[in-house]
């Protein structure tokens, strides 16, 4: 199994687009979206071509393939025009030994993780930056944002199969990768 994850398009159909030709181009067999699907939030600026429904129309093409957790900026009215859910807080993934807790970030993040085992690994969105941290008994993970990147961040997304997990930007180049054992 091939994960695809991002986080944050906030809107950006034309970021979405780029999103969903990054999914096909590296082949994944799932998405897994980490929240804040459609709407920017007070605090962000417009994102480039901010077009909700044209993400909606975008995502919905691709419904069977799509994980996703309830971002800050995310609402009940969201759901009632996607046609995957996106209201769950939290999703937890595993394969192999690899145990991954997905959240948006804003419950859960980086400073305030849910109880974890040891090794296993808090994934977030939320903060619009790439991250991998070794926390004590987890690996604390964000693949940043694909629409509006924060402290001189890519627009970008993550991989991942099998142990190895590889953030990159939207032409597909590598910027970081980190195996878990």
């Amino acid at each position: 199994m091939k994960y695809f994850i991002a986080s944050d398009i906030h809107g950006s159909l034309k970021y979405g687009k780029a999103l969903m030709d990054a999914f096909k181009r590296e082949g994944a067999d799932r998405i897994l979206l980490l929240g804040d699907v459609l709407y920017h939030g007070p605090r962000n600026d417009l994102p480039e071509e901010y077009n909700p429904k044209g993400v909606i129309e975008l995502l919905n093409g691709y419904k069977d393939k799509i994980l996703c957790v309830r971002g800050n900026c995310d609402t009940e009215v969201d759901q009632m025009v996607l046609d995957f859910p996106i209201m769950a807080d939290y999703s937890v993934l595993s394969m192999g030994k690899t145990v991954v807790y997905a959240s948006h970030g804003h419950v859960y993040g980086e400073n305030n993780p849910p109880k974890l085992c040891n090794d296993e690994v808090l994934l977030c969105g939320h903060t619009h930056v790439p991250k991998c941290v070794k926390k004590e008994g987890y690996v604390y993970m964000n693949p940043g944002s694909v629409s509006i990147p924060k402290e001189d961040s890519w627009h970008g997304y993550m991989v991942w199969e099998d142990n190895l997990f590889v953030w990159k930007n939207m032409d597909g180049k590598v910027m970081m990768s980190e195996e878990i054992k």
